[in-house]
């Protein structure tokens, strides 16, 4: 019976996963919102050139059927509690794809925490193709300009 007890609690306490309760209502968070978090923070490591760089078929229909900061992210909610993610991603030529998969996953938990409260259960990292990064290629190109200019 103290076991029950103890659970009843505890349920009241910790909100679902895409909601919160205040004195004035529910909080939702729409998953697209939580979409967003994951494109930006997966922005801002470094090495990462593009978010959603799936195949030509994948890419179009992203594109047509979704918004911006969906694209590339899938998210869903675990039945447990917390967010399953899946980023797909195109990767500066050159690094160390495994640190950076590693990098974009401690970003997107640490951001999904602080930014909604919830945990991220699953954060899987696809890497869908690895380029050159395009400050390179402009870099050349002003100086294959600046040399032909004189």
């Amino acid at each position: 019976m103290t076991k029950s007890k103890k659970e009843e609690p505890e349920e009241e306490i910790i909100p679902t996963i895409a909601e919160g309760s205040s004195e004035l209502g529910t909080i939702r968070i729409n998953h697209s919102v939580v979409a967003g978090i994951v494109r930006l923070a997966t922005q801002s490591v470094k090495g990462v050139v593009n978010v959603g760089g799936g195949g030509v078929v994948e890419g179009l229909t992203d594109f047509f059927s979704k918004k911006e900061s969906e694209r590339g992210v899938k998210v869903t909610e675990s039945a447990e509690s917390g967010y399953e993610i899946e980023v797909r991603v195109v990767l500066e030529f050159g690094v160390d794809l495994a640190k950076i998969g590693t990098s974009i996953q401690e970003v997107i938990r640490d951001q999904i925490l602080a930014m909604t409260g919830n945990h991220a259960k699953t954060i899987d990292v696809v890497i869908d193709d690895i380029k050159m990064d395009s400050g390179d290629k402009d870099s050349e190109e002003d100086t294959w300009t600046t040399s032909t200019a004189t």
